[in-house]
């Protein structure tokens, strides 16, 4: 009314509307605003006593007109775990505590004794005023409280008394006698009835408990399972969503891989603003695929994409959409993009897509077309072409083995866009390095440089795994902090393994000498081979001795010469032995089937033997409908290809023959500084040799630590370095 000053109260609510308009980006010139605002105000003079709803933690909040803003309804705890449910079982066990006490028959007890002479002569006495049998059970009572037996005084007098008649007595007797005494006597049944009700409840009883027990197993399903009831759980997607509060990891905590990041930047920037990609008319692809070696960090980068969005994320393994039951990986398809539709932002992310996005090219299924599989990928390709542009879900999907996924998974709309994730280069690897010891104490003097320059081929898991056994070990030593030797004895155990505390014969200690020392002479001795880092005989892991030999810097690519010098290096073990003892050994069997897997991929995927041509006969995925390989390459092909490996190593053998016997002399310096110090650096493995060492300008490694693999070993290695027993 005019001249009136306005309500506090309605101040209040009207400051606190307008609040929450300008919290939704409400405000302007448009009447759109001021209609919600006199709605808001409409209804609280409609019922001023009505106040603002309130949610789970105390803070009021305005409601939008359609209902969105409204807290969310506590929810209601389950009948058998509230406060009025224990309050009645404990009511009930009070009562049923009670009535066993009260109804349980209270009085005399009932003594047992003997029938004679004990009973007879009482009864002689007239002693007992009554008896009651039952066949030739006799219960009865006393005229006056007796104690048996007299004698113990602890007895409690009663006049109740039970015996048995001997199957052997005379009953004719026995009789005559109660009657001359005059003795009541009562007769019962031997044949025992029970009531119309306890035989209903023993013979329907436990029936009708297991069906209760079924009927409740069975509602308690339906509540929690919808209609289907336990069913319908199994249709129920098993993704772990991380809600976007409790992500700590951003790109901040990824090192290493900046192209992978750098492709992700625009997916943080759609998540963030979807709007702004579809005003030009772009369509921000919603499936990304993840490709890379193990360990590279696929996972982390999946995680931080979702921290630097602030969305939900949901992860899950492709293994697990898979059940016996057909069908069922498809409903969890179905639910878990529901779920994350109604929670976007979002991230999905399926790890290991290989488990059910195999090619399904030149496969026959036996169980028919509509097997599990393959009804979970329809169900994913189906899920990926019903996105919205505007829908702010993201599936990011990781693997290690891109080239068997199905094609019809990498077409453009689907994962239209598909990230490498690499291994590190040396920069890479310090910054690994520098983020997995931010939290470890480091000892100064710590170079992270040379230790990333020591540590070639190796990616962030296994940078982790040796930040970890450094700091492990540096706890066991007693240290304050983190040293260099730490980090070199952790290497060392992650790359060669741990020592074997076993003691060698002086012929086996010998005889594995001269295998290492071969092994690291033709390494000095052959043109490109790799750096001969340590050489130890010190039993580790499976192996009796260890050659570790590995290039400075990272390798993208290997020539011929460099493959048959380490084929030559692999040979130097057995040829010293021939060469010393002119006989053999099984020591060498790791350096045959290295020796052997190099010469055969030289032979049939790298187009390195003439016979065989410019042809890939070996693939690194096998494509026969049935049997492994089968129908890649004729009968004849494959006599060739072991031919030409045949030729290569027995050339290689020939040759690193030759080149041991002719430095002889450096073979038997080299196995006496082995048998003295066991073990043997860089310098002193050169050294004890009479080789020079390398040039200066090489990249300095800390003292005593061992190198790793190059980055593009080949794949026979593993990764690992070429490291021979």
């Amino acid at each position: 009314m005019p001249g009136v000053s306005p309500d506090p109260h309605r101040r209040t609510e009207l400051m606190r509307v307008r609040s929450v308009v300008a919290g939704r980006g409400l405000t302007g010139d448009g009447d759109a605003p001021t209609q919600w605002v006199a709605h808001e105000m409409a209804k609280r003079e409609a019922d001023p006593r009505k106040p603002i709803p309130s949610d789970a933690r105390g803070w009021r909040v305005a409601p939008a007109p359609d209902g969105r803003g409204m807290p969310e309804s506590p929810t209601r705890r389950a009948p058998h775990r509230s406060r009025g449910f224990a309050i009645f079982v404990i009511a009930l066990l009070a009562i049923n505590l009670a009535s066993v006490v009260l109804l349980s028959p209270a009085g005399q007890p009932r003594v047992k004794v003997p029938f004679s002479p004990y009973f007879v002569s009482q009864v002689e006495a007239g002693r007992v005023a009554s008896i009651a049998s039952t066949g030739d059970a006799i219960q009865g009572t006393f005229k006056a409280a007796v104690r048996y037996p007299a004698s113990n005084r602890k007895a409690t007098p009663t006049t109740l008394f039970a015996t048995e008649v001997p199957a052997f007595w005379n009953n004719d007797q026995l009789t005559a006698l109660l009657q001359a005494h005059g003795v009541q006597i009562n007769a019962q049944s031997t044949t025992k009835t029970t009531s119309l009700l306890v035989s209903f409840l023993l013979g329907f009883g436990p029936t009708l408990l297991i069906v209760g027990v079924i009927i409740l197993f069975m509602r308690r399903a339906a509540k929690s399972g919808g209609g289907m009831g336990a069913l319908s759980a199994f249709g129920r997607s098993k993704a772990r969503r991380v809600d976007p509060a409790t992500i700590r990891v951003t790109f901040a905590d990824v090192a290493g891989i900046d192209e992978a990041k750098s492709e992700l930047t625009e997916i943080v920037d759609f998540l963030r603003d979807p709007t702004r990609y579809g005003r030009l008319g772009g369509r921000m692809p919603h499936g990304v695929l993840l490709s890379g070696a193990p360990g590279t960090g696929k996972t982390l980068l999946a995680r931080a994409v979702a921290g630097e969005a602030h969305a939900a994320f949901f992860s899950i393994s492709a293994s697990e959409f898979i059940e016996a039951i057909v069908g069922v990986g498809a409903s969890r398809v179905r639910d878990l993009f529901i779920k994350a539709k109604e929670a976007e932002p979002s991230i999905v992310f399926i790890d290991e897509l290989d488990a059910i996005g195999r090619s399904r090219q030149g496969s026959v299924s036996l169980a028919g077309a509509n097997d599990e599989r393959e009804q979970t990928l329809n169900q994913i390709l189906t899920e990926l072409d019903g996105f919205e542009p505007a829908e702010a879900v993201i599936v990011l999907a990781a693997t290690n083995r891109p080239e068997i996924l199905d094609p019809a998974l990498l077409r453009p709309g689907r994962f239209d866009r598909r990230v490498a994730v690499q291994p590190p280069d040396r920069l890479g690897r310090r910054q690994i390095l520098e983020v997995h010891t931010r939290s470890i104490p480091l000892a100064a003097g710590i170079d992270l440089e040379a230790l990333a320059a020591s540590t070639p081929g190796m990616v962030g898991a296994d940078l982790a795994q040796l930040a970890n056994e450094a700091a492990l070990l540096a706890a066991r030593r007693n240290h304050h902090t983190v040293q260099t030797s730490d980090f070199t004895d952790s290497l060392e155990k992650i790359l060669l393994g741990a020592p074997r505390g076993i003691v060698l014969s002086a012929a086996d200690r010998e005889r594995t000498a001269y295998h290492e020392a071969g092994h690291a002479l033709v390494g000095m001795l052959t043109p490109g081979a790799d750096p001969v880092r340590k050489v130890s005989i010190i039993p580790r892991g499976a192996a009796l001795g260890v050659t570790l030999a590995a290039p400075d810097d990272d390798q993208v690519s290997y020539t011929r010469e460099d493959l048959i010098g380490k084929i030559q290096v692999a040979l130097g073990g057995r040829v010293a032995e021939e060469t010393v003892y002119g006989t053999i050994t099984t020591g060498a069997e790791s350096d045959i089937e290295l020796v052997t897997a190099i010469a055969r991929q030289m032979v049939g995927r790298w187009g390195m033997s003439e016979a065989i041509g410019f042809v890939t006969v070996i693939s690194s995925e096998a494509r026969g409908p049935f049997i492994s390989g089968a129908g890649e390459t004729s009968e004849a092909t494959q006599r060739v290809i072991d031919d030409q490996v045949r030729q290569l190593i027995d050339t290689a053998h020939q040759d690193v023959t030759a080149v041991v016997g002719a430095h002889r002399d450096q073979l038997e310096a080299l196995t006496q500084a082995l048998l003295k110090e066991e073990t043997l650096d860089e310098s002193d493995a050169y050294a004890a040799a009479g080789m020079p060492g390398r040039p200066g300008d090489s990249p300095q490694v800390p003292p005593g630590m061992a190198t790793g693999p190059s980055t593009l070993d080949p794949p026979s290695v593993n990764g690992r370095p070429v490291s021979v027993d």
